[in-house]
């Protein structure tokens, strides 16, 4: 699988990989650490605080991760066209990306709203529901301001500009942080709403990232957005590029929420065991998201490389790429399986002072452990085929791998054995690797049929 990938290319490909993908790594950092710092200080207050934030999030981020996931469609279509030397049409594909954000901004904010009419029929205890509901009516109001940051961040990215990006995700975080004990605490006269207020401050945070992002690429001299405005001559709604955005985001978006949602929706097939177990699975699951923010970087970065050389129509340039990436994700996804290992400890003590949810929370990292390397593999090859407009397939096979294999076994292992909360990580294990099968077995046949010849 390594021919054609001598020393040199290797190091010109992953020297132009590091450029992109370490500010857009800072960035999914920034975006992750939101949870774990709502983690963090909900936990602080209690463990139903922290348990009610845990449910709030299963529901919320698939939703957030389903409209991203639309919207980063944009990122392969301007990157596509940038490959083929077509820098005016990159103004028309941002504004119809922008005009599909605003109405699934204002669609996010009706479900998430609606949302907690769910808890009780998916068996959330009576005691989370009241807190959980207020995290989810706090949280919908950043509905519209995520999906049109979304926007304008795969704009930059696309376009090799992401630090803007990184710098306001950074400040959006350390925003987020004093907000968040305003809201949990009730400062300045306003009511003290516990964990619940880590909702209202994700809202302000995402509108002050999407208005920083805004005022920066309207007032911005470099000559990258000066020969690529969209804001001037705002076109109509038109039908032939939104549907070339659906046709190719919705997939994606949708295959996001498959994964996301078996991790997000593990809280609620937990909850029935009690606060201890769904606030240890919260802990855990905020460690191995961090972690995960480094395979989706690198992903995100082989997609645009991929999608500007397959504008360029340079096949083995791509495969390069590709194979570039894939070699940086096997060392990485081994770092991190031995960073948690050594540090598990210090890892759960870190989101609680409950003991009896850090012993629990210790006993899952391992689960995390086991899944570093399938994980990483899996998102990056994706990442490579959304970079060849290639989402169709990918689709398909997450729905089949994580919800017609993987939910069913962890609800059966949660709610009809004494596995407890571990069997539901033990499914995330068996769906993940099934899912790196298929989508490397996807793009070795993607790479006969577009590539011409063998991978």
């Amino acid at each position: 699988m390594l021919a054609n990938l001598t020393f040199k290319d290797f190091k010109h490909h992953s020297q132009r990989l590091g450029v992109l993908v370490l500010p857009i790594l800072i960035t999914q950092f920034c975006q992750a650490a939101l949870g774990m710092v709502d983690a963090i200080m909900a936990g602080k207050v209690s463990a139903l605080d922290l348990a009610a934030v845990s449910i709030g999030s299963g529901i919320w981020l698939p939703l957030f991760l389903l409209a991203t996931g639309i919207l980063i469609a944009t990122t392969p279509l301007i990157g596509e066209q940038m490959g083929q030397k077509n820098h005016h049409l990159v103004p028309h594909i941002t504004q119809q990306s922008l005009w599909a954000a605003i109405a699934i901004g204002v669609i996010g904010f009706i479900v998430v709203t609606l949302s907690p009419h769910v808890l009780a029929p998916m068996g959330v205890p009576a005691t989370i529901r009241p807190k959980a509901t207020q995290y989810l009516t706090g949280v919908a109001w950043g509905f519209p301001a995520m999906a049109c940051y979304a926007v304008l961040r795969s704009y930059c990215e696309a376009l090799g500009r992401p630090v803007p990006v990184t710098i306001i995700s950074v400040v959006g975080l350390l925003a987020d942080i004093p907000l968040n004990y305003i809201f949990i605490h009730g400062l300045f006269g306003l009511p003290a709403l516990g964990g619940a207020g880590c909702g209202l401050a994700t809202a302000c945070v995402l509108w002050i990232n999407v208005v920083l992002l805004a005022l920066f690429l309207y007032g911005s001299k470099h000559p990258t957005f000066l020969a690529t405005r969209f804001f001037h001559n705002f076109a109509r709604p038109n039908k032939q590029q939104l549907t070339k955005l659906l046709r190719l985001g919705l997939p994606i978006g949708i295959a996001i929420f498959f994964e996301a949602s078996l991790f997000s929706l593990a809280a609620l097939v937990i909850s029935p065991l009690g606060e201890i177990a769904v606030a240890s699975h919260q802990v855990a699951l905020a460690v191995t998201s961090q972690l995960f923010m480094i395979p989706i970087s690198m992903a995100m970065g082989l997609t645009i490389m991929v999608s500007t050389r397959y504008g360029e129509k340079n096949w083995l340039a791509l495969q390069q790429v590709q194979r570039t990436g894939l070699i940086w994700t096997i060392v990485i996804a081994l770092l991190c399986m031995l960073g948690v290992w050594r540090f598990r400890a210090e890892l759960a003590g870190a989101f609680t002072d409950n003991l009896a949810v850090q012993r629990q929370a210790m006993l899952l990292l391992w689960f995390a452990i086991a899944y570093q390397l399938v994980d990483g593999w899996q998102v990056n090859i994706a990442g490579i085929l959304r970079g060849m407009q290639d989402t169709q397939v990918p689709m398909w096979i997450t729905l089949f791998c994580y919800w017609v294999v993987a939910m069913p076994l962890g609800t059966y292992l949660v709610r009809y054995t004494d596995t407890g909360a571990k069997g539901f990580w033990i499914a995330l294990v068996t769906g993940l690797t099934l899912s790196a099968i298929l989508l490397t077995l996807r793009l070795n046949y993607r790479q006969r049929q577009v590539l011409g010849f063998k991978a």
